[in-house]
């Protein structure tokens, strides 16, 4: 009766925490008296999800488990023996008991281990997404993929060449009138070549929607190609902004257009052209001739505009008109190409240059 009291209050204490219980295989050896505490990250693994179960590893996982259960609750529930004062484990009905005992713990230690290793799995594959959507890419990765038509890393759009922009067309009312009021490109090209130097400005209608400083680029570009006016380096063209010019390169709606190449008694409207409108200091290029070409050039827009202007400003130069003199030459840049390219049933070829070489 005596020893079944004395062992009664053990039993609370342990349930209670105040004595540690320690599983079948820690029977031997000291038994810690504090408290354990719960299975962390920096937190010594207990035998009962040793290195044995895992294996080991060279230190504690990458995620933050889920705290384990004390000790005690662990031997509570594989229903092993519970440990006494002097520490030796609690035998249990001889042969039977210890196996049973020891089955038991052996359930409980690998249910144990696919949880824990379930944890850190999961907790690996949450941290591979969270640096999949947070962390800043590899240097270099994102370069090697992108392609030229994605935008920089900076925001901003991907730079159109110069010659991509001049094979474009444009959506342009054909019948299209502007505000009739013109404003001077800004800046100044130097005139890159030997000769007679001339000037031109270039003004464009307000209100028009076109790239006013790529029309002033293709002018400037244009008339200084070898093949261009200055062939030869008789002569050199200058763009500015202010001051005296030669002449004023103008892009202007068809409307605009008109008015002023009737100060010329020149009538663009038939056929929606340009004009040099001699009586003034304006070389007239039709806006909409710009921006969509002529059915003679189909979609060769760079090499049409090109024509334009070495056709208007000719006119300034003092050359004429010029019709096809042999089927399947080069047309004559002073041949009124927007219109046609076959005079008297010869048809040429078209052609952008007063030069063009051979």
């Amino acid at each position: 009766m005596g020893k079944h009291s004395a062992r009664a209050p053990q039993a609370e204490r342990e349930a209670t925490g105040e004595i540690p219980v320690v599983p079948p295989h820690a029977a031997r050896g000291s038994v810690r008296t504090e408290p354990w505490e719960p299975v962390g990250r920096s937190a010594v693994r207990g035998p009962a999800i040793g290195w044995g179960v895992i294996g080991r590893q060279a230190g504690p996982p990458s995620v933050d488990a889920s705290p384990a259960p004390p000790r005690a609750e662990v031997a509570r529930r594989s229903g092993g023996g519970r440990g006494g004062p002097s520490g030796g484990a609690h035998r249990a009905g001889g042969g039977m008991g210890r196996t049973v005992t020891g089955v038991a713990a052996a359930v409980v230690t690998a249910v144990l281990a696919v949880i824990v290793a379930g944890q850190v799995e999961d907790g690996t594959e949450s941290r591979a997404q969270a640096r999949t959507q947070d962390a800043d890419p590899r240097p270099g990765a994102d370069a090697a993929s992108r392609s030229d038509s994605r935008p920089t890393p900076n925001g901003g759009a991907v730079r159109v060449t110069y010659n991509e922009q001049m094979a474009r067309k444009y959506p342009l009312d054909k019948e299209g009138k502007g505000s009739g009021e013109f404003a001077a490109v800004p800046g100044h090209d130097k005139a890159p070549g030997k000769g007679e130097v001339l000037r031109f400005r270039v003004d464009v209608e307000k209100g028009l929607p076109l790239d006013g400083g790529l029309f002033a680029t293709a002018v400037h570009r244009t008339l200084n190609d070898d093949r261009s006016w200055g062939h030869g380096g008789v002569r050199t063209f200058e763009r500015v902004s202010s001051g005296p010019a030669d002449f004023v390169v103008t892009l202007a709606s068809p409307a605009t257009t008109a008015r002023w190449c009737a100060k010329s008694d020149l009538d663009t409207t038939v056929d929606n052209v340009s004009c040099d409108s001699a009586a003034t200091d304006r070389v007239m290029i039709n806006a909409y001739r710009w921006a969509q070409g002529a059915e003679t050039y189909g979609d060769r827009m760079h090499e049409y505009r090109q024509m334009l202007i070495n056709h208007e400003v000719g006119h300034r130069l003092g050359h004429n008109h010029e019709s096809c003199e042999e089927s399947g030459a080069l047309a004559p840049v002073m041949m009124q190409q927007t219109k046609f390219l076959t005079t008297d049933g010869t048809t040429c070829k078209p052609n952008a240059w007063p030069y063009p070489g051979r």
